[in-house]
């Protein structure tokens, strides 16, 4: 019964290949495609399971992004694509699916008609899980000429049913990644910056107005993570229990310390008595709905939380805009400040809700208005301390005017004054001290993030983009002083076949030792060794000549062939192939030359039979090549 159910399943598969047109995807190796424009999607109860999909009619799919708006708690939402390769050739291709926050994502992944893979993805499963160690959601596989590749993928999600898949080369989503984790860093670098500075501020000074703010960045820093899947990557990623948990008890917290703060920053205990319990009355609500989300669904706790947004929003806004009306001038700027967070809030719930539907990704909207908020209310609570400030100043100066009219009179009282002026001339000095402190602190931060974009984080030695700055950096100092530029290419012999015999981990460990020989060989503080791409290395030699290129090449194959690197009790076999070219630079468009050279004799010395050293020679590597070096070179 099992083979004829099977006999079946692979019967209809066939025919849904043959009545779907396939998309052709660009054999670049630099591929970057959204599939939804070219996707269908149906919704089908919780348990049809997907050999009944396979049974669907055409009518019961319609296209992805036909408008139709998002939905929360879908079990049985179907996604649809099917590829075919344009040329000729291997390919490895990544499809990316960037909602970080699915509960539960099966793919089924068919080859002409048969289904060669089934992947179960999702949050609530640990993130060891997943096939690459990555934020989103990654799905690798090999494309080949005359291949249709057909993927169903099934949502089941108590949040939102927002799928956006991408097609990628493993090299345009490597570039495409870089940025995307320097923004998510700085975002979150600047949420934590301010968050700790005012927590410091708040024990500091004793202000509720520091403590309530800093409670708030920090909860909002918190959540910002687990909106795009870093907390969930670093901080929990044996315990997706937590995931689910955190992110529905966030919402209510964030929305309870923003009453909070406002009561305090607004003053509303000496401007408006009514509003104050209004904030209160709101951060009490908060804390019980966010007591609450910790025993029910997470679909009941984000629809909670949102609505909770939505009318905490609406009702804080409401407040400003009247203290501003009033003539709180603090309100003013409050309220510029809100505007963002406000927008952004009610755009992402309304796309939650299926009330609008707008072509960006549902977390993006509030992300922005969050980051805007924080940073313009940080200027709110600054201009609140100047001024406090500024008041303090003008208290003690009508004391001193007093004290002098009365000092004949009251000698003793005009000595209590000056002491008190003492104590707040230290607190001034101090508080000044630990601005100063935090802001040498900050510029630590950014230091050591300039730093790490710099360097290969798994070598440790710096990495291609360092690399391609510093060259030219160096050619200009060679045209301008005339002065021999060397560059050595280098690669590790038989790479792939490590990796294949011993496994990637050992491989990562070859990496990593001769990163650390090739640096220890350098003995000049201007020469620099750089990662310039999986097993290839490139060194910068400022003022070197061809002889003394050479003869540093020889030293590092050396160094290299006697490295004892053992994996498993078996020893690694390490040898590596060198090109050398060294020149004076006459141009810009020279050094690229220079970088060609070495990399064309780099390519020789491969041919030749490896373990060697090549100068580059013009009657000899004449020839064009590809510049990079096959995979099991």
């Amino acid at each position: 019964m099992g083979y004829w159910l099977k006999g079946l399943a692979g019967l209809l598969l066939l025919l849904m290949c043959s009545s779907a047109a396939a998309i052709e995807v660009s054999n670049s190796k630099a591929l970057d495609m959204a599939l939804v424009p070219y996707a269908l999607v149906t919704e089908q109860p919780a348990h049809v399971s997907f050999e009944q999909i396979l049974q669907l009619s055409a009518d019961q799919w319609h296209p992805a992004n036909d408008g139709t708006p998002l939905k929360m708690g879908l079990k049985g939402w179907w996604f649809y694509v099917k590829l075919s390769q344009a040329g000729v050739g291997q390919r490895d291709r990544i499809i990316e699916i960037a909602n970080p926050n699915i509960d539960r994502l099966t793919i089924y992944h068919s080859i002409n008609g048969v289904l060669v893979e089934q992947k179960v993805l999702g949050d609530t499963l640990p993130f060891s899980q997943r096939p690459q160690a990555h934020a989103n959601f990654l799905l690798p596989f090999e494309m080949n000429e005359g291949e249709q590749h057909e993927f169903w993928l099934h949502l089941s999600s108590e949040g939102s049913n927002y799928l956006p898949v991408h097609l990628w080369s493993p090299s345009a989503l490597m570039q495409r990644h870089q940025p995307r984790e320097l923004i998510k860093g700085f975002q979150l670098g600047i949420l934590c910056a301010i968050g700790l500075f005012s927590l410091f501020m708040a024990l500091v000074t004793r202000s509720f107005t520091y403590g309530y703010y800093s409670v708030y960045v920090l909860l909002m820093a918190l959540l910002v993570g687990c909106m795009n899947g870093t907390a969930f990557q670093y901080l929990w990623p044996k315990f997706p229990t937590l995931q689910q948990i955190v992110l529905p008890l966030t919402i209510p917290l964030i929305v309870a310390f923003c009453a909070l703060f406002t009561e305090k920053t607004l003053l509303l205990k000496y401007h408006s008595i009514p509003m104050l319990r209004i904030c209160r009355a709101m951060a009490a609500v908060s804390i019980v709905c966010a007591a609450i989300t910790l025993v029910v669904s997470q679909y009941a706790g984000l629809f909670l939380g949102m609505v909770l947004v939505i009318t905490g929003c609406l009702a804080l806004a409401v407040m400003t805009i009247m203290q501003a009306v009033a003539g709180n001038k603090l309100a003013q700027l409050y309220a510029f400040s809100s505007l963002g967070v406000i927008i952004g809030s009610l755009l992402t719930c309304s796309q939650y809700f299926g009330l609008i539907v707008l072509p960006v990704n549902p977390n993006t909207p509030i992300l922005i208005g969050l980051t805007v908020e924080i940073i313009l209310k940080a200027a709110v609570l600054a201009i609140r301390y100047n001024e406090e400030r500024k008041a303090k100043a003008d208290i003690q100066q009508q004391a001193l005017l007093q004290a002098e009219r009365i000092r004949e009179a009251k000698e003793e009282a005009l000595q209590n004054e000056a002491e008190s002026n003492a104590r707040l001339e230290r607190m001034v000095q101090e508080r000044t001290l630990e601005l100063e402190f935090a802001l040498r602190e900050l510029n630590d931060v950014n230091h050591k993030l300039t730093e790490q974009t710099q360097i290969d984080s798994l070598t440790g030695v710096r990495n291609r983009a360092s690399f391609e700055k510093r060259l030219q950096a160096e050619g200009r100092i060679s045209r301008r002083q005339q002065t021999p530029l060397a560059l050595l290419m280098l690669d590790i012999d038989h790479f792939k076949t490590i990796n294949d015999t011993f496994g990637h981990l050992a491989g990562d460990a070859t990496l990593k030792a001769i990163g650390e020989t090739l640096r220890t060989n350098l003995k000049r503080p201007g020469d620099i060794v750089c990662r310039f791409g999986g097993e290839e290395f490139a060194v910068i030699l400022p003022n070197t000549d061809t002889e003394g290129a050479l003869a540093l090449a020889e030293t590092l194959r050396i160094a290299v062939s006697n490295l004892n690197v053992h994996w498993n009790t078996q020893k690694v076999p390490l040898t590596v192939s060198i090109g050398v070219s060294s020149n004076i630079i006459h141009s810009d468009d020279h050094i690229t030359l220079v970088l060609s050279e070495a990399d064309k004799a780099l390519y020789r010395a491969k041919k030749q039979g490896r373990n060697q050293v090549c100068l580059y020679q013009p009657e000899q590597d004449a020839e064009p090549t590809l510049g990079v070096l096959a995979p099991n070179a």
